[in-house]
């Protein structure tokens, strides 16, 4: 597919087209990004820092809010100061650019997810061996994986196989308020069925059977909490329950938009919004309010903080 680009700037269309309406989109998310870039930062430092902490699940957790900051601010920052645009524009370097770190992030969280579900699934299944498993060795090689996994990912699906092979000779709006691959083929001056098909078994596929592999895990884990102290099932489920929470809110809009033929609807926008600003802010608030071990470091490190100043 020859490659015939007369196009280099691109004009965002935004989330609304109405300026008042703009201004009160950016008063609203610029705290939620701020709390999203906050609430993230402080689960990692707090287990960076915190004895207490040392488990995997806890270095696992440290990694997830460190790659929810970067997934988030590969798309929110410019969101924000774009509703205070009159024109919004990007480069098409700049948007491939948008591309490949959203999906790189995006997949190395789902990856994370998975490797989360693992270590929950050992040491409530098998928790006698379960610190002979889940060694800091395994521990870092899943965490490097993960990244691994996300950047051969992005690298195949918008580089090699569907972005760079695209032509773009005109017009040059995406009707969105960021770069991704559905608006992007929109414009692309070309047959997009291939690269469709494409992208809906590298992403969409993908996500599903991540999904599905994650559901099936949890239901073997709450399988074999049934000879369980009731305890141990409670602590046990209240983990749980934050990591399903976190997968439900992830892989819903992600099978939405990515397991479907190329088209975009106006909806897709707010499902957008949904999974790039608002569940990264959610994330730390289900680990934090239902994880009485992560609130009670917190808790020390910052009461600690505060004393000594």
């Amino acid at each position: 597919m020859a490659s015939t680009n007369n196009v280099t700037e691109l004009i965002i269309t935004g989330l609304f087209q109405d300026p008042g309406v703009q201004r009160v989109c950016f008063v609203l998310f610029l705290p939620v990004y701020l709390a999203t870039v906050v609430g993230n930062g402080l689960i990692v430092v707090t287990v960076s820092v915190s004895k207490s902490l040392r488990s995997p699940m806890y270095f696992f957790l440290g990694y997830l809010s460190l790659v929810e900051i970067c997934y988030s601010s590969t798309v929110v920052p410019k969101f924000i100061t774009d509703l205070l645009a009159k024109v919004k524009t990007i480069s098409l370097k700049g948007c491939l650019a948008q591309i490949f770190f959203f999906h790189f992030f995006g997949v190395t969280e789902i990856l994370l997810l998975v490797v989360m579900a693992y270590d929950r699934y050992v040491a409530i299944c098998k928790p006698l061996h379960y610190m002979n498993i889940m060694s800091r060795q395994l521990c870092h090689m899943l965490v490097a994986g993960s990244w691994l996994g996300g950047f051969i990912h992005s690298m195949m699906q918008v580089l090699i196989f569907i972005t760079i092979p695209l032509p773009f000779c005109g017009p040059n709006v995406i009707d969105h308020y960021f770069c991704d691959l559905h608006p992007l083929f929109k414009i692309a001056c070309t047959d997009t069925f291939v690269v469709g098909i494409i992208m809906f078994i590298n992403s969409g596929l993908f996500s599903v059977f991540s999904f599905l592999f994650l559901v099936s895990s949890y239901i073997v884990i709450l399988f074999n909490l049934r000879n369980r102290s009731a305890e141990g099932r409670h602590k046990a489920l209240s983990t749980c329950a934050s990591h399903i929470t976190v997968v439900t809110l992830f892989f819903g809009p992600a099978i939405f938009l990515y397991m479907r033929p190329l088209s975009t609807f106006t909806v897709d926008k707010l499902v957008a919004v949904f999974y790039t600003v608002i569940t990264p802010m959610l994330n730390p608030i289900i680990y934090t309010l239902r994880n009485v071990e992560v609130k009670a470091a917190m808790r020390k490190l910052w009461g600690q903080n505060n004393s000594g100043m």
